[in-house]
């Protein structure tokens, strides 16, 4: 198939196109490269491109017609939607509604959603299920929600198709070692937990010790980026073959506390790093762990790497080969 890609160029979306590049997929890669990069492409063609920039993104598309888009460009990191919740939903909502307008106007109808477990805010019932109530916490959840919110609406009232992904906390990085997370500024507790032992950090915060959960630290679904990858590939592969618009839980169904991270990390680097436990960070909710039994039954979705030690020995692998 012919697909573009946005946001290609980052972290999750680089592992998707080399997925799709393997698979044999035809792709355009559109990215602004103000958090990608353009030697995480392993496929495809980069388009430079900003969707804030309407004008440019229909011109590419029509240029390419594509026969689906997969999006994931969007801002990401919790705690900064906190304090910038304006860059949140102009990136977030009104660039994702500019795309959404291209597509309309050059006949692309089908559609790959890069969401996320923050929708859920604070879930009653873990693991959560998609059928349980959207109450994002932060500004972040709520961009994602609003989105899927226009697509539902825009899905019941034209030919416009899509499957929204809901990732929980994703890590990891290619086994071969080609692509890995290149952040400038580490957010996500596997990375910033690598770069605190390799000296990058003097120390890695453990942001709450007083939540409701065994250890008192938040409790996390880890999914490995290529298993990620690879439920996207079977996502459209559903919609091109049935039409039929799904919303879908990505995670491995159990969770680690932020104290069990550390434990695997020390043991996988060899290093104890040095910790400091402090007060709760803004818009964290206890724990977040996916029932994603729905993934499984409708696209026979079985992952390969539901291992924390390998999802963060291959993180390891790869920041060691970092500057």
């Amino acid at each position: 198939m012919k697909i573009l890609v946005t946001g290609g160029a980052g972290y999750i979306g680089s592992h998707v196109v080399r997925t799709l590049g393997e698979a044999g997929h035809d792709l355009v890669i559109y990215d602004n490269l103000s958090t990608g990069h353009e030697w995480a492409i392993l496929s495809g063609l980069l388009v430079r491109g900003d969707l804030a920039d309407k004008r440019f993104i229909t011109e590419t598309l029509k240029a390419f017609r594509p026969e689906a888009v997969m999006h994931f460009a969007a801002s990401i990191q919790v705690e900064e939607s906190v304090r910038m919740p304006l860059t949140y939903y102009r990136n977030n909502v009104i660039n994702t509604l500019n795309l959404l307008d291209a597509m309309r106007e050059t006949g692309v109808r089908r559609l790959i959603y890069s969401s996320t477990a923050a929708v859920y805010g604070i879930p009653v019932n873990i693991p959560v299920d998609e059928q349980a109530p959207l109450a994002p916490i932060n500004p972040y959840g709520a961009s994602k929600m609003m989105i899927e919110t226009v697509l539902a609406d825009l899905s019941t009232a034209t030919d416009f198709r899509y499957s929204a992904l809901r990732y929980f906390n994703v890590a990891g990085a290619d086994p071969e070692g080609r692509i890995g997370q290149a952040y400038q500024e580490a957010t996500h507790l596997i990375t910033r937990a690598l770069k605190t032992a390799k000296g990058e950090y003097p120390k890695l915060a453990v942001y709450g010790t007083d939540y409701p959960t065994p250890d008192g630290t938040c409790i996390r679904d880890y999914i490995h980026v290529d298993d990620l990858a690879v439920a996207h590939l079977l996502a459209l592969d559903r919609l091109v073959e049935t039409g039929g618009t799904t919303i879908m839980n990505c995670g491995y169904g159990h969770g680690y506390s932020v104290r069990e991270v550390i434990a695997t990390a020390r043991k996988v680097t060899g290093i104890a790093f040095p910790v400091e436990e402090t007060g709760r960070r803004a818009g964290d909710p206890p724990a977040l762990v996916a029932d994603s039994s729905l993934l499984r039954r409708l696209t026979g979705w079985q992952p390969r790497h539901d291992d924390l030690e390998f999802i963060i020995r291959t993180a390891w692998d790869w920041e060691r080969k970092q500057k």
